[in-house]
């Protein structure tokens, strides 16, 4: 995945900020935000798992799951059109739309 770093299990995404000369990180998927600046990799990967513990230790302080949790739903509007391509290719394969969906995504997310 393109300009992200992993530490452990939390994954944080990161830019470049012109206005300060410096990258930015941002942790995502948590339950509040965590962020971390640094000239450099290697002071990015520091300042990170600072800014990590720091949050790791609130949401232990404060009884809060710092992972946001996701119930598998979403609801995605597209073209009638598109609609119709898609439910007669997940058909051809014998497969539910949402079953044929759910394995193209996969197959998305997995194959970077």
């Amino acid at each position: 995945m393109l300009n992200t770093m992993k530490f452990d299990d939390y994954l944080a995404v990161i830019n470049y900020d012109p206005d300060i000369d410096m990258f930015r990180g941002e942790f995502v998927l948590l339950n509040g935000g965590a962020d971390f600046y640094a000239k450099d990799i290697a002071g990015l990967r520091k300042e990170g798992e600072k800014s990590l513990k720091v949050y790791l230790d609130m949401c232990q302080e404060e009884g809060i799951e710092p992972k946001k949790s996701f119930s598998g739903r979403f609801n995605l509007r597209i073209s009638s059109e598109l609609h119709a391509q898609l439910s007669a290719r997940a058909a051809t394969e014998n497969m539910s739309l949402n079953n044929w969906i759910e394995r193209q995504l996969d197959q998305v997310v997995h194959n970077e």
